[in-house]
């Protein structure tokens, strides 16, 4: 095996980005395995060896009076026509001709040599995209399955391209996609699997909203206005808290662009969904004021005794606003706040406290 291996793994490496010693482990592999499989008994000995000049396959045998053991030794004269100064009790490497392989010690060479390609390949894609999980990425519809609505999205470009599994429980209600339209999905996982990568992709998850105000946004991607948190209900409504990190930036209306040209530019992308954009506060009632916006409020207290629950007093005209159609409004208050919110009006102001409001817990101050 001579020059002409490296000129084809430089190829290679050049055309699929495989590292030429990541596949000289391959053939070395691939080399052993036909070995072993071309010659019964013991195959322990045999090792390859390669440099600039190419690769070398050798079998280490021990110099004897009387070959007992054809596998592992070898006589006198014969190690002397290898290396003049053998002597007895020496190791001397044989060349083995790996032309003289049978043809199914060949076919479990090239099967380990493929095998090694795919998994390279599988390594790259794998590392490729897991740098792009809580990211946004263009894909093509491949297929959707019938039963699940399930879709297979092609993401990528060249070699560096795979297929993502968008499931049909990370999908909107109402959107409708068919085979071959482009699709803006976001990168929830990407796992390990022995068929190769699996990526993971929503388009319920409300990162996406928040990787889609940094793509429209500039005072986002440059640092001077902050996503703290996001509330979502796909489809229908979402709510984020934006915040300022310099004296002077109004965050909201950085958000909302000039004449709403940003947040129409996200709202156009999730076909209309409405966006309530909030400022954050350090101050809890400030907060839970804010995400209960569009309404008024009057008051904010924390409930004694409980942890992050406050009671919250509107204006009577103000109380189903706040609630929202269906408690909508006040359940993504709670999850863009953390906070379990007991909303009354001002003429029920004087009611006890509470001591726990199951309905508008929240499940959790969501992450993105």
């Amino acid at each position: 095996m001579n020059q002409e291996i490296f000129a084809a793994l430089a190829q290679l490496e050049k055309e699929r980005g495989i590292p030429q010693a990541y596949m000289v482990e391959k053939i070395t592999q691939a080399l052993v395995a036909a070995y072993k499989k071309d010659k019964d008994g013991y195959t322990d000995n045999v090792f390859v060896e390669s440099d600039e000049h190419g690769m070398h396959m050798y079998v280490q045998k021990e110099v004897v009076d009387d070959v007992i053991t054809p596998a592992t030794e070898i006589a006198l004269d014969a190690a002397r026509r290898i290396d003049p100064h053998a002597q007895l009790g020496d190791l001397v490497n044989v060349d083995v001709e790996t032309k003289a392989f049978g043809r199914i010690a060949a076919q479990t060479a090239k099967q380990v040599i493929i095998q090694g390609i795919r998994e390279a390949e599988r390594g790259m894609i794998f590392e490729s995209f897991s740098s792009k999980e809580h990211e946004i990425l263009t894909g093509t519809v491949l297929r959707i399955e019938p039963a699940t609505n399930d879709m297979t999205i092609r993401i990528g470009t060249g070699t560096d391209k795979t297929d993502a599994l968008l499931s049909g429980s990370e999908q909107v209600h109402g959107e409708v996609f068919k085979e071959g339209d482009t699709i803006r999905v976001y990168v929830v996982e990407v796992r390990r699997s022995s068929r190769g990568p699996q990526v993971l992709v929503s388009r319920t998850h409300p990162g996406l909203v928040k990787r889609l105000f940094e793509l429209n946004v500039p005072e986002i991607e440059n640092g001077l206005v902050e996503v703290k948190s996001v509330a979502r209900e796909a489809g229908s409504r979402t709510k984020i808290a934006v915040c300022a990190t310099e004296a002077g930036i109004d965050p909201v209306g950085a958000c909302v662009g000039p004449r709403g040209g940003r947040v129409g530019a996200v709202v156009e992308e999730l076909r209309g969904e409405k966006m309530d954009i909030v400022v954050w506060s350090e101050d809890p009632a400030q907060f839970v004021a804010s995400a209960l916006s569009p309404a008024s409020v009057v008051s904010v207290t924390p409930v004694p005794g409980m942890v992050k629950a406050c009671r919250v007093i509107v204006p009577d005209d103000q109380l189903s606003l706040a609630i929202g159609k269906e408690g909508q409004n006040a359940r993504l208050a709670a999850r863009l706040t953390g906070y379990k919110i007991d909303i009354k009006p001002a003429s029920q102001a004087d009611e006890p406290m509470p001591t726990e409001t199951p309905e508008q817990a929240p499940d959790a101050q969501e992450e993105v």
